[in-house]
């Protein structure tokens, strides 16, 4: 089937996810949209997040996907039951790895980074209560880092400071892993490991998100049946800047286009 994996996130941060997806599924078309106008979801009610996801959703369908992964982990947390209950299209979800990080712990202590919206979630309190039993579980709101994000200042000083105070508290719980429950924190993988060093796993969830798209799409018979490398759209609310500098490290086929939306 020729239409296209539909992918949406409350900025560019769901291009991490997006580019494990493309990695493992090269010849499907996708199209990516940034909400970067209303980043970061984290910080806003649930009434906020279910309006807004809905509006990517039918902006999606409209441009006629045939599945919708939900980059966001806020989103899927509090508003992917919605969405299925409402459409029918298949919706993968994402939402922070918790249960391989509990699951493979040695010192029985793990961190999560993720904001607001996620770690305050029924969905997020569910799981962490399924696999966590006998687990240590330090839980840091990254507020400020997604805007940061947002603004390309990915390396800057102000960046590393505030990651730096989130994250030092970690190590003297001793956790040997770090879960990433937003996609924007991939991007900061490299500042993580400096300031925790290489002996603390950092797992996100893009790999697993892209096996469960392969594994959905094939289930329900919606594979590409063409050989050549997918197209990819981009459709993004705010300037296209940021987005085009972080995709120019793909050599995909790909557009950026500004949406008043």
């Amino acid at each position: 089937m020729e239409s296209p994996i539909g992918i949406f996130d409350s900025g560019i941060g769901g291009t991490s996810i997006w580019k494990e997806v493309i990695k493992l599924l090269p010849n499907e078309h996708t199209i990516y949209l940034a909400d970067s106008k209303n980043a970061p979801y984290g910080e806003k009610s649930r009434e906020e997040i279910i309006a807004l996801s809905i509006k990517n959703t039918e902006f999606l369908i409209a441009k006629g996907c045939k599945l919708i992964i939900v980059a966001c982990n806020t989103a899927t947390t509090n508003a992917i039951d919605v969405l299925r209950k409402n459409y029918n299209i298949p919706f993968i979800g994402i939402e922070p790895a918790i249960k391989p990080a509990a699951l493979y712990s040695k010192t029985g202590a793990i961190g999560i980074l993720a904001t607001k919206g996620t770690l305050s979630s029924k969905l997020f309190e569910k799981t962490t209560k399924e696999y966590t039993k006998n687990i240590t579980i330090i839980e840091q709101n990254g507020e400020g880092l997604v805007s940061l994000i947002e603004e390309g200042k990915i390396n800057s000083e102000e960046l590393k400071k505030l990651l730096t105070s989130y994250l030092n508290p970690m190590l003297s719980y001793n956790i040997d892993h770090l879960v990433l429950g937003c996609t924007h924190y991939p991007y900061l993988i490299p500042q993580i490991k400096n300031i925790l060093g290489s002996n603390i796993k950092i797992i996100d969830s893009g790999e697993a998100v892209a096996k469960q798209t392969k594994s959905m799409l094939k289930q329900l018979n919606l594979m590409t049946n063409k050989n050549e490398k997918g197209i990819h759209q981009f459709f993004i609310n705010t300037k296209t800047e940021v987005l085009s500098k972080i995709l120019n490290t793909t050599s995909a086929s790909k557009s950026v286009e500004k949406l008043d939306f």
